[in-house]
């Protein structure tokens, strides 16, 4: 039996791994939110990303992977950074002005994004029922921004931006998947990140721009600052090792537990919650998303069942 298949035999550990992900993804969500009005956005994204080289370089070159990359996988490297550093950046921003769940829900829209994309972008085959499952999904996500538009306007766009943005991250992702190794993949991507922010903070510092300034933290600042970093990068590690336990058929439907999560935890500590209108936008939009996984999931097992 090799590697691959020892891995696919432990769906349970896979299972535990991705509800941990579930689980840290809106913790290091509030961790933004709560730093977001005290210190500047450069300075917390390029936190964040210092943390993952600090962290993931090290277990790279201890259990000797290979991150060598041939030039083309590494110009795709550098785009996915950049739109990883851009997402992350409009997120942060956005958890500034919106509730916590509503920000993520709205994000949620991102695999109806990569549907369509597959569709029109990749030449892959998309039924009429997925794409009516993409378009109800699209609806319920409208509900979800029409409060939050009306209260606090424009910035209740970011997390549809952030949606497209990861959407792209995902395409490109899938493009360099075979050729990488997922941690070293994520280490190379935090070294680019540092090497490209740290030279912006400084030049904003400088001239003093609001958002690329740094300010020097103190007390429990000190703390959550570095918590974003650490969260962030091992919730984005148990995803990685989710799939080598169990095939992202059984997986991507779990991820939906991370929206009523997303709303325990603003509740617990910013005391949001979402208004009748979101909560409904919400509730269709994790339902969507369900159907578009679910069939998708029965669309992959059809082939392999078949005499």
């Amino acid at each position: 039996m090799n590697e691959h298949s020892s891995h696919q035999d432990r769906p349970l550990l896979g299972i535990l791994l991705m509800l941990g992900f579930c689980v840290m993804a809106p913790v290091g969500d509030a961790l933004a939110k709560l730093l977001s009005t005290q210190l500047p956005m450069g300075q917390l994204v390029a936190v964040r990303f210092v943390i993952q080289a600090a962290i993931l370089v090290p277990i790279v070159i201890a259990t000797k992977r290979q991150w060598r990359m041939s030039p083309r996988v590494l110009r795709l490297v550098i785009r996915r950074t950049l739109l990883h550093i851009t997402g992350i950046g409009c997120m942060f921003t956005a958890l500034r002005y919106l509730p916590l769940a509503d920000a993520v829900a709205i994000a949620f829209v991102m695999p109806f994004i990569m549907l369509i994309l597959g569709k029109y972008v990749l030449g892959e085959e998309v039924g009429l029922r997925r794409l009516l499952a993409c378009i109800v999904g699209f609806i319920g996500t409208l509900m979800v921004i029409q409060p939050s538009f009306s209260q606090v306007g424009a910035p209740a766009l970011l997390p549809l931006a952030v949606a497209f943005i990861f959407a792209f991250f995902m395409l490109l992702t899938r493009q360099i998947a075979k050729d990488t190794d997922p941690i070293a993949l994520q280490a190379v991507s935090g070294v680019i990140a540092s090497a490209l922010l740290l030279p912006l903070l400084w030049i904003g510092s400088s001239t003093d721009i609001a958002d690329l300034s740094f300010i020097v933290p103190t007390g429990t600042v000190t703390w959550l600052l570095l918590a974003i970093g650490v969260v962030g990068t091992v919730a984005h590690l148990f995803m990685t090792w989710s799939l080598r336990y169990a095939p992202s058929t059984m997986l991507a439907p779990m991820q939906y537990i991370e929206i009523p999560l997303a709303a325990l935890v603003g509740w617990l500590v910013f005391s949001d919650w979402p208004n009748g209108l979101a909560a409904l936008g919400i509730c269709i939009t994790m339902a969507a998303g369900l159907y578009v996984m679910l069939r998708e999931r029965a669309m992959v097992q059809r082939p392999q069942e078949a005499p």
